[in-house]
């Protein structure tokens, strides 16, 4: 199996945290205006909103640190390290096609569905068909967390046509995204690692 370096660990990790950041920060900024519950994240991100800078910054921070362990992580098969830095791709271009103040926008709508669609693939994408491969390579963590992320997909669109709690879910949903290539970088870290000590005479 090829190894996984140690950096990758990191730009996983930053994902979450800079998307949780980024979030918690702009609707700061925005103030009481904003509600978290109802409204989404490209809401923060719009054109006139108090933290566009902010969360417009973690969104091209997000999709930085999906292209690196895109190209990182080794371990994975090589469709879903595409899907996945597709994905960091599309984050990229919700930030040149900001949402507007006011009402919805398609292009932004498509980049951001586009982004979505390829970051709930990539889990089942890049399972190691290898029987000693980590085990969030393995074929049934990879379709559970592709399967978990299409029903939360669902259930957002169902609050976005409800008018319920939609920022709710689509935190859920995109924070289960940012860090699911932290588990799985972590587990291939220490698969190997493992491997290794089994190894040693």
């Amino acid at each position: 199996m090829r190894t996984v370096p140690r950096w990758v660990l990191f730009t996983s990790g930053c994902a979450p945290v800079l998307l949780i950041g980024g979030w918690a920060i702009a609707a700061l900024l925005t103030g009481p205006a904003y509600d978290p519950f109802t409204q989404t994240i490209s809401v923060l991100g719009s054109y006139g909103a108090s933290g566009f800078w902010v969360m417009n910054g973690a969104f091209l921070a997000l999709g930085l640190c999906h292209l690196l362990t895109a190209w990182g992580l080794r371990a994975a098969s090589a469709a879903g390290r595409v899907a996945l830095g597709g994905g960091g791709l599309a984050a990229f271009a919700v930030v040149l096609l900001p949402a507007p103040s006011s009402g919805g926008s398609l292009r932004h709508g498509a980049v951001a569905v586009v982004g979505f669609t390829l970051l709930a693939l990539w889990p089942v994408l890049a399972i190691d068909g290898d029987g000693g491969a980590p085990w969030a390579l393995r074929p049934a963590p990879s379709c559970a967390a592709t399967v978990l992320m299409a029903v939360g997909g669902a259930w957002f669109l169902f609050e976005m046509t409800r008018h319920g709690a939609a920022g709710v879910a689509e935190r859920v949903v995109t924070f289960a995204q940012s860090l699911w290539p932290f588990v799985v970088v972590r587990s291939c870290l220490a698969h190997s690692g493992g491997g290794g000590a089994g190894q040693a005479p």
